[in-house]
């Protein structure tokens, strides 16, 4: 299987630094990771959306991952599964 996931930061500022301890405890099996946000010129969003591929055959881990992103107050996790 190939996950990926996406996840929506609804407040960065109280979010980022507990998401970033989640990421960085499964880092090995993170593949690809993309940070996106609204920016302009001098204005930065306050949410977010991180999007995640993991490496294959880690479906336990990333149960953990989702689990342990889930419980933050203002973070939703959504996956896309594919069999290869």
């Amino acid at each position: 299987m190939r996950y990926i996931m996406g996840i929506q930061i609804g407040d960065r500022e109280q979010e980022a630094l507990r998401v970033q301890e989640v990421l960085s405890k499964h880092g090995c099996i993170i593949k690809t990771r993309l940070g996106l946000h609204e920016a302009t010129d001098g204005q930065c969003a306050s949410n977010g959306l991180i999007l995640l591929e993991f490496i294959k055959g880690k479906d336990e881990e990333v149960k953990q991952i989702t689990n342990e992103l889930s419980a933050l107050e203002s973070v939703q996790v959504k996956q896309m599964t594919f069999t290869v």
